[in-house]
This record gives C-alpha cells, structure tokens and sequence, in this order.
C-alpha cells in the first residue's frame, strides 16, 4: 500500500504492529543499501519515493478472511482518527 508520505506510513506501520498485526516498509532500493553504496546508480528518484511511502501489508494464501478482515480494520481504525 501506498500512503501519503513516509510519516503516515510509519504511524500506520506502529498502529498495526499494536494491534499485532506485522508489515514492514517496502525493501530499501539497492543504490540506498550500504554494500553498494559505491556501485554506480541510475535513478530517477521513484524506488527512493516508494521506499518512504510503501507498506508491505500481510499477504499469502493461507491468509484467512478474518485475517484479512482485521488487517482492513486495523488500517481503516488508524485513517478514521
């Protein structure tokens, strides 16, 4: 998912991390990891955008409806307040 900025996606991320709920932000672009930190880079700053504002929410097939039902609860609860 993608929020607004990477402040509303930390606030999310902590809502639901107390609500038991794990997500993480999207992986961290291979030109801001530090073992390629010297490695050349072309970029146009949209993984860098991504990486401030994207959330990786639970997924996979053995994720229930209930499942499911919370995680959409969770984030609706955190964008009601």
């Amino acid at each position: 998912v993608l929020t607004p900025s990477e402040e509303v996606r930390e606030g999310l991320r902590k809502h639901l991390e107390s609500l038991n709920i794990e997500s993480r932000p999207f992986w961290r672009p291979m030109h801001l990891q530090p073992v390629f930190k010297d490695a050349p880079a072309y970029v146009n700053g949209v993984s860098k955008n991504l990486f401030k504002k994207g959330l990786c929410l639970p997924s996979g097939s053995n994720l229930s409806e209930a499942d499911l039902n919370r995680v959409i609860n969770g984030i609706k609860d955190f964008f009601r307040v």
